[in-house]
């Protein structure tokens, strides 16, 4: 039975939606199929950031530490990077530009530039090691690279198509992204006339087959993807306006998670230029500098991790801190621990907790569950996100199945990617002929069209938001030379959601100690990725019928140890 505020919205999305109102859709056709797309949104992204530039102008728009900027002044700096770009380094549409660098005002006056030179923003993850980056540079066939210092130093000495080019994080942007502008061209360059149908953006994503694959969007699917995320804020702020319930402060979030991540890209910046939100950096998460950080910035909105807003609530100085002003504490990126949300509405009364559930193949839409109806159902992902996400559960054969069965999570949408890069057979088997994207998620839809995860098709560990291939990492350990067999899985860590962990064998004769075999990792994979705990065994590893290894077993034999292993240092 849907719940009062499910009604509700429903009421406001129907007046929103109708006929001339702002969030009005008309057919598009996309997949072999007619699907919603939102008529007023802006064509393609260098439209949007001139269209919500203009009309914020001198609202503030980013913070990073001392560094303080209003919509126009951004757009002016990004105006002339793009300049830059096209007329200093030949930027083309289409051409593919890495940036590989952690966030900042600058990170995102490059990314704004590149797209509004038509320059395809391809977002290297800023964690992975110099190998990783280099392969990523060479998947996307990137021309040009725009790195920070630490990222450029990574991949001194590795072979890649892309020109490096150094930009700094500190200071104003005149000087920081200098570099991309010695080379002449600025604010006064002629720019090409972009439409939804050109590249836009490639995006990273760690799949079941190790190697990560490039997600690419096109400017239409971006925008809209972003448009459908500022519907849903336009949905709930219609229905608190009917109430008397709206705020009347600027809205403002906490940027504390990466920017190459969909999550950081989409709803969280892409999504600000449209509902006039202010945007605080935060190089490096810390839950205390947090908690000062909304104190002083009157923070209304808080994303990240699950770990995060729960590090929060449960932080022992929280209540030095004035976080009147936050009121929504949203997770994405990971499951969230039931008792966390219990935990986060008890330790924060005036707030409420949120989760999002999307993927780096949906441009981040799929679902929402929040306020009342998150407390109700803390199982939950939510429904799909309205006017344009579809929610089909679907069998092996790709065959719809019915309320309360399980199958694998899908999605479909104008927003959805159009292909992983150069990767004709994995697109085919994650585009389905009707559109739908399979996540390799197992769940099923309630009687409400409530979605709920049960469990993952895909040999995938979610450690703190980030994906880590088991096949990739158990890659790297077979890289070895001393290495006969090994095996790569998670288990659950009440911080991280989970910690990847495994077993080794070593070739007969040879010894292989955890701490070496570890130093060995850390030196060709990202730190994230390299197992917190390897476990040596001494005969074959046990086997499936198929012969593939029973990673189950392992798993359950290991997570006793691995849980006895903390008791005992705790």
């Amino acid at each position: 039975m849907a719940s009062e505020l499910d009604t509700a919205l429903t009421s406001v999305l129907d007046r929103l939606t109708a006929p001339g109102a702002p969030l009005e859709t008309v057919p598009f056709e996309r997949f072999g199929r007619t699907l919603p797309m939102l008529k007023n949104a802006p064509p393609s992204l260098a439209h949007y950031f001139a269209f919500f530039c203009a009309q914020h102008g001198d609202t503030p728009f980013l913070v990073d530490g001392p560094v303080r900027m209003s919509f126009a002044e951004v757009y002016g700096a990004a105006r002339t990077v793009a300049g830059g770009l096209v007329a200093g380094h030949g930027v083309q549409r289409g051409d593919r530009v890495g940036i590989a660098a952690r966030n900042s005002i600058n990170w995102i006056i490059a990314y704004m530039g590149t797209l509004m030179a038509g320059g395809c923003a391809t977002l290297l993850n800023g964690w992975w090691s110099g190998e990783e980056l280099a392969g990523g540079i060479e998947l996307a066939e990137c021309t040009l690279v725009l790195a920070d210092a630490q990222r450029a130093a990574r991949l001194n000495g590795l072979s890649h198509p892309g020109k490096v080019i150094v930009f700094e994080h500190d200071g104003g942007w005149q000087q920081g992204l200098a570099p991309l502008l010695a080379n002449g061209g600025g604010a006064d360059t002629p720019l090409p006339e972009l439409t939804g149908d050109d590249l836009a953006t490639i995006l990273y994503t760690s799949g079941s087959t190790g190697q990560s694959k490039g997600a690419w969007s096109d400017h239409r699917g971006v925008v809209q993807g972003t448009m459908n995320y500022a519907a849903q804020t336009l949905m709930v702020a219609t229905h608190l306006t009917d109430k008397g319930e709206m705020p009347t402060a600027q809205p403002c979030t906490l940027v504390n998670v990466p920017l190459f991540h969909v999550t950081g890209e989409v709803p969280l910046f892409l999504q600000s230029f449209a509902i006039g939100r202010k945007l605080v950096l935060m190089p490096k998460w810390d839950a205390e500098e947090a908690m000062r950080l909304i104190e002083a910035e009157k923070v209304t909105y808080f994303v990240g991790v699950p770990l995060m807003s729960f590090e929060i609530a449960t932080h022992p100085n929280r209540d030095k801190y004035d976080l009147t002003s936050c009121v929504s504490y949203a997770a994405g990126g990971a499951p969230r621990p039931v008792d966390h949300v219990t935990r986060i509405r008890e330790a924060l009364p005036h707030a409420f907790p949120l989760l999002g559930y999307g993927l780096t193949e949906t441009n981040g839409v799929g679902c929402g569950n929040f306020n009342e109806n998150y407390l109700a159902k803390p199982g939950s992902t939510g429904t799909a996100s309205k006017p344009l996400v579809e929610i089909g559960i679907l069998d092996d054969d790709g065959r719809e199945l019915a309320a309360g069965q399980i199958g694998e999570v899908s999605i479909r949408s104008i927003a959805n990617f159009l292909g992983y890069w150069n990767n004709p057979k994995a697109t085919a088997e994650a585009i389905m002929p009707d559109g739908y994207f399979r996540t390799g998620d197992l769940g099923y839809l309630d009687e409400d069209g409530y979605l709920f995860i049960v469990d993952r098709k895909k040999d995938i560990i979610i450690r703190g938001g980030e994906n880590i291939s088991c096949i990739e990492v158990e890659q790297a350990i077979y890289a070895h030379p001393d290495i006969a067999e090994a095996s790569v899985f998670g288990v659950p860590d009440e911080k991280f959601g989970e910690l990847p962990t495994g077993v080794y064998l070593v070739k007969e004769g040879r010894n292989l100690s955890e701490d070496d075999l570890r130093a060995f990792l850390q030196a060709h994979i990202a730190p994230f990725k390299v197992p917190v705990r390897l476990w040596q065994e001494h005969e074959t590893l046990p086997r499936l019928g198929t012969e593939k290894v029973d990673k189950r077993a392992l798993r359950a034999r290991y997570q006793p140890v691995w849980e006895n292993e903390q008791k005992s240092r705790a």
